[in-house]
């Protein structure tokens, strides 16, 4: 009998009929969970007894779901780049093996981070929903040339942001502890919250962790240069939304562009809803049928060579 998988990624079960050649090379039952978002800890309980393996989309990989529903699972792949959801700790201390498939989506959310960043410059989605209702807005916007654009976060999806920034003609100034130079990349390093004063756009890209979590808050909306534009592509929590919100009130953050938030969906209370030049997305950056096709296909592989013994 084939090791059973079960999958609990959206973006991979939407284009899962693709992927039955790749299971079936592999030696392994792919199995579609029905999901919309992600699973409650309490449905992956109930769930997770049947399979050999699980590829991970954003649901809760907790102790508690390993303690009282994984006792037949032999290995995990945390389906993308980010693994705030995993408690990899829990699956070692099971002597599960576990991984990600890091340093895939970088050009992609990259791309959105930039599309992003037009936007907010020259009103487009503002401009764009007023012309549907019958008007014809002309809103100033701003030149990219010669902006700075802080980016926090210099992984793969912050070196390949850094890139298309460039290619505007932005300064930019990269925050990282672990900041390499790239030779062909003319960024310049800084410490966390070092020269916010300058910034002009403000790009966060980083993984959520205890240090990035709250990093954009209260504090730093008191010192950054009136005027900027912040764009998330990282995951919510990083930005404190009440912290945003008083920064959009008072006018010292123009316009925020965030593809996460806090809570997800985006609560229909939240006062966020009320600034008309923000553009929302739907935690979607990184969605595009090649890099599903590309990661889906590595995730596959990894959990085949896991359980191949």
């Amino acid at each position: 009998m084939k090791p059973r998988v079960l999958v609990t990624c959206p973006p991979m079960l939407r284009l899962f009929e693709e992927f039955g050649d790749d299971f079936d090379a592999a030696g392994l039952e792919g199995c579609p969970g029905d999901v919309t978002q992600v699973l409650s800890e309490d449905e992956l309980i109930d769930l997770l007894p049947g399979y050999d393996g699980w590829i991970i989309g954003d649901d809760p990989a907790s102790e508690r779901v390993l303690d009282a529903g994984g006792s037949r699972l032999r290995a995990a792949v945390k389906w993308g780049v980010g693994v705030d959801n995993v408690d990899f700790a829990a699956f070692e201390r099971r002597g599960i093996p576990i991984t990600n498939t890091p340093g895939v989506f970088g050009r992609e959310v990259a791309d959105v981070a930039a599309g992003y960043v037009l936007g907010l410059a020259r009103s487009l989605y503002r401009i764009d929903r007023e012309v549907r209702a019958g008007g014809w807005p002309k809103p100033a916007g701003v030149s990219l040339w010669n902006k700075r654009c802080g980016i926090v976060g210099f992984g793969d999806i912050g070196r390949e942001t850094a890139r298309r920034c460039l290619a505007f003609g932005m300064e930019v100034i990269a925050y990282d502890p672990a900041f390499v130079a790239v030779p062909d990349l003319e960024v310049r390093a800084a410490v966390w919250p070092e020269a916010i004063e300058t910034l002009d756009f403000l790009i966060f890209t980083c993984p959520l962790n205890v240090h990035t979590a709250g990093m954009f808050n209260d504090k730093i909306v008191d010192r950054v240069k009136r005027g900027l534009f912040v764009v998330n592509v990282a995951r919510g929590p990083i930005i404190r939304e009440q912290a945003l919100h008083r920064g959009l009130q008072s006018g010292a953050i123009a316009a925020a562009a965030l593809d996460v938030f806090e809570t997800e969906p985006l609560p229909t209370e939240s006062p966020l809803r009320t600034y008309g030049d923000c553009i929302f997305g739907s935690h979607n950056g990184s969605n595009t049928v090649d890099a599903v096709r590309r990661v889906s296909r590595t995730a596959i592989k990894h959990m085949a060579e896991f359980l191949k013994n």
